[in-house]
């Protein structure tokens, strides 16, 4: 039986075009330079398991995560490349960190402070890596004009705490994916401030083994913030790139027609009755809703490809189903297949539709839609 008649809706992602794309990004950064893999958020959608295993294979040099949930998935499925977690973990999961090998992200003294604790409590050393907030007001070490000097002391003495191994010292960019001088002139100046950080530290005595601050938008667009290693997220996935790599997108969400009936004009259709049809309608069901990762905001406003051409997506999108219009696609019956984006429609030119970027779009492709890989 053929594979669309098997699934209700599935997510195609090919392996292939992961591989095309690390050796893309691998290709526009310095020899020598480490490349992590950012798999967070369950690999953007993709699958966090089969891509990490992926990166491993290609020759990657380390994995990031959201948080120890992440990290831990992966352990358990053998993968052994360093991993950096880089949201908080509590201080009560110090061990746990240290039992996997993980690396954590440290954001201020206190916290290097607990974990400190923590480990020496244990009696074995927490590899970390240093986060400086250099202007995007996030997580990190506050450095930034008035916080300068105070920043660069709370650095020092988060990485002389015992117990704590810091290998790594990093940040990141807000604008560096934004055109325009405005966007250039900040990421330059939280480079600057970046390297003017490290160059403070290293003069109390501390040094790291991997500075890094180039993720996707600065691989791209900031050649020169590389450094030891680069943080390429999205692109690995196939966007943000402007064409400039030769990207290929990763993900095709595919489903099916379940049901076709004729309504008769003058009717509304779905939830909230916002389409009333123009005329008698060949309506086709399609079994995805905003419970599959649809956004629901794309209601009456895209459309999904067929092998006939794109079919208007008509009324709210439900949470398990949604409503094409078929009328002028009379070759389109039970179970043709329907792309909602991926090799006919970009996930980019989608969530534009709805008013969101491609990031939201794929990571929103829920769990209980299954993951079909392709090499």
């Amino acid at each position: 039986m053929d594979l669309h008649l098997r699934k209700r809706t599935w997510a195609e992602i090919s392996l292939e075009n992961i591989a095309h794309n690390y050796r893309a990004i691998r290709a526009a950064i310095p020899t020598g330079c480490k490349f992590l893999g950012v798999v967070k958020a369950d690999a953007y959608g993709h699958g966090a398991v089969a891509v990490s295993r992926k990166l491993e294979e290609l020759g990657a040099d380390y994995l990031a995560v959201s948080c120890l949930d992440e990290a831990a998935e992966l352990r358990e499925a053998g993968i052994g490349l360093p991993i950096l977690i880089l949201g908080h973990t509590p201080r009560e999961y110090v061990s746990e960190l240290i039992d996997l090998k993980l690396t954590q992200t440290v954001t201020c003294e206190a916290k290097a402070i607990e974990y400190s604790q923590e480990a020496a409590r244990i009696g074995r050393p927490l590899r970390i890596h240093i986060k400086v907030d250099t202007g995007m007001a996030r997580l990190g070490f506050l450095t930034a004009e008035g916080h300068f000097e105070q920043g660069v002391g709370n650095i020092v003495s988060a990485c002389r705490q015992p117990w704590l191994e810091p290998e790594g010292i990093y940040t990141h960019f807000a604008l560096s994916d934004e055109p325009g001088d405005e966007a250039r002139e900040f990421t330059q100046k939280q480079f600057r401030l970046f390297l003017d950080v490290i160059s403070r530290v290293e003069k109390a005595g501390i040094t790291f083994k991997i500075r890094h601050c180039a993720n996707s938008g600065a691989v791209v667009n900031y050649k020169e913030t590389a450094l030891d290693m680069v943080r390429p997220g999205i692109l690995l996935y196939g966007f943000g790139d402007g064409g400039k790599l030769g990207l290929r997108p990763c993900m095709r969400l595919m489903t099916h027609v379940s049901t076709i009936k004729y309504i008769d004009d003058g009717l509304p259709v779905s939830y909230g009755g916002i389409y009333v049809t123009p005329r008698r309608t060949r309506m086709g069901v399609i079994p995805i809703g905003y419970a599959d990762g649809l956004l629901r905001s794309l209601s009456n406003n895209c459309s999904f490809m067929t092998a006939d051409g794109p079919a208007p997506q008509r009324g709210r999108i439900c949470m398990d189903m949604c409503m094409i219009d078929l009328t002028d696609l009379p070759g389109i019956n039970l179970e043709s297949l329907i792309e909602i984006f991926g090799e006919k429609q970009s996930a980019e030119s989608l969530a534009a539709r709805a008013g969101t970027i491609s990031y939201e779009l794929l990571c929103s492709v829920s769990k209980r839609v299954p993951r079909v890989y392709t090499d």
